[in-house]
C-alpha cells in the first residue's frame, strides 16, 4: 500500500485519533527498545569502568570512553521521559478530540434527522388543510345531495381536475354515510363503489365534530391505489358546506408517502461515502419502518438497547450497538407544525469504524514508519 492512497481517502475524526493511537502505540514501542539497549549500554560502560580501573594507567582511555557512554546513556534516559511525556499528551489531545468528535458526530446527525422530520410534518400539514377545504366545495357536497350519475360524474370530473393541479396524490375519493365510494378523480383506479366502512380514514372522519377536524390513515398499502404506499387523510362531508352541519359522507384524499418520504431521505445532506454506512429513517413510536434509505418499509421494526430514553427526548443521539455494529443514532421527535404532528420519529443510524478502517489504519502506519 502506498502512502499516495492514505492521501486519497477520507477519513473521519474518530479516524484520525485512531490513527494516533497507532502512532502513540508505535513510538512507545519504539522507546521501550531505546530504553532496552541503553540498559546494555549502560550495563556495558559499568563494566568497562571495572575493567579500565583493574588494568591502571593502561585503562585510562577505555575509562574516558567508559565515562561518555554513561553521560550518553544518563542523556538517552532524560529524552525518553520527555518522549513518554509528550506521548502521554499526545493521547490526552487525541482522548478530547475523540470526545468532542463524537459530540459534533451526535448533534450534526440528530440536526438532521430534525430537518427531515419538520420537512415531513409541514408537507402533511398541507394536506390537512386541502382535505377540509375540498370537502366543503360545491362539486363535492353536491354529489352526494343529488346521488344521480350525473351528479358523480361530474363530481369525478372535478376531483381529477384536483389531481392535475396537485400531484401529490394518487386519487381524491368521495364516499357516502354508508362508506359507498360514488366518485373518485384518478381514472386509473376504478373505485367506484368499493365499500370503506372499516376503513379508518373513513371512520375516524365519521367521528369528528366539525369541519375543522380531519381523519387520518397512516402509511399503509392502499387497496384503492393498487397497494401503493399511501397515507390518507378525510374530512367529513356535511349538508351545504355548513362545517356544522350533517355529516353525509367523507372525502379521502390519498397521498403519495413514497415520493415525498423517499425525497427528502435520499437528500439528505450526507456526502456519498457517509452513505454507505448510514441509514436514514422514519418510525412511527413502535419502531415500524415508515421510510428508510434501505427500502424495507413496513417491513421491519427496530429495535435496540436505549430505544425508550432515546425516543423519550425531543432530539438527542446516543452511542450504542446496532445490528452487531457500534453505531451513532441521530434521533428526532416529530416538531409539529401549525399544531399538527405526526408524532413520528426520525433517525439517522451511522456506523462507526470498523475492523476494515482500522486494518487500513496500521497497513498506512507500517509503510509510512
Amino acid at each position: 500500500m502506498q502512502v499516495s492512497e492514505a492521501a486519497q481517502k477520507k477519513f473521519t475524526l474518530e479516524e484520525v485519533v485512531e490513527f494516533t493511537d497507532l502512532i502513540a502505540e508505535k513510538l512507545d514501542s519504539a522507546i521501550d527498545k531505546v530504553d532496552n539497549i541503553n540498559h546494555k549500554t549502560h550495563v556495558l560502560s559499568v563494566n568497562a569502568s571495572i575493567e579500565a580501573a583493574h588494568a591502571g594507567t593502561f585503562g585510562r582511555p577505555f575509562g574516558i570512553v567508559a565515562a561518555n557512554m554513561s553521560e550518553l546513556s544518563d542523556e538517552t534516559i532524560k529524552i525518553t521521559e520527555l518522549m513518554r511525556k509528550d506521548i502521554k499528551e499526545i493521547i490526552e489531545v487525541g482522548n478530547l478530540i475523540k470526545s468532542q468528535s463524537k459530540e459534533y458526530r451526535g448533534n450534526r446527525l440528530a440536526e438532521l434527522a430534525l430537518v427531515n422530520i419538520d420537512l415531513i410534518d409541514r408537507n402533511l400539514y398541507e394536506r390537512t388543510a386541502d382535505v377540509r377545504w375540498w370537502a366543503s366545495g360545491s362539486s363535492v357536497v353536491n354529489g352526494l345531495t343529488k346521488k344521480t350519475k350525473e351528479s358523480s360524474e361530474f363530481t369525478s370530473q372535478r376531483l381529477a381536475a384536483i389531481l392535475q393541479a396537485y400531484t401529490v396524490y394518487y386519487d381524491l375519493v368521495l364516499a357516502d354515510a354508508e362508506g359507498n365510494i360514488v366518485a373518485n378523480g384518478n381514472p386509473e383506479y376504478s373505485s367506484v363503489n368499493t365499500n370503506v366502512a372499516n376503513a379508518k380514514w373513513f371512520t375516524r372522519a365519521i367521528r369528528t365534530k366539525s369541519g375543522n377536524e380531519f381523519g387520518f390513515e397512516p402509511v399503509h398499502r392502499s387497496p384503492l391505489v393498487n397497494n401503493n404506499l399511501a397515507i390518507i387523510y378525510s374530512s367529513a362531508v356535511r349538508e351545504n358546506g355548513n362545517r356544522k352541519g350533517k355529516i353525509m359522507g367523507v372525502l379521502g384524499v390519498i397521498f403519495k408517502w413514497e415520493s415525498l418520504s423517499q425525497t427528502i431521505i435520499n437528500h439528505t445532506p450526507i456526502d456519498e461515502d457517509e452513505k454507505k454506512h448510514t441509514r436514514i429513517c422514519i418510525v412511527d413510536n413502535d419502531g415500524l419502518i415508515l421510510a428508510d434509505s434501505e427500502g424495507k418499509m413496513l417491513k421491519e421494526t427496530l429495535q435496540f438497547d436505549k430505544k425508550t430514553s432515546l425516543f423519550g427526548e425531543k432530539k438527542n443521539y446516543i452511542f450504542t450497538e446496532y445490528a452487531g455494529m457500534p453505531c451513532c443514532m441521530g434521533h428526532a421527535l416529530s416538531p409539529g407544525f401549525e399544531n399538527y404532528s405526526t408524532g413520528w420519529h426520525s433517525l439517522i443510524i451511522q456506523k462507526l469504524a470498523n475492523h476494515k478502517s482500522k486494518f487500513f489504519l496500521f497497513m498506512i502506519l507500517k509503510t509510512t514508519f
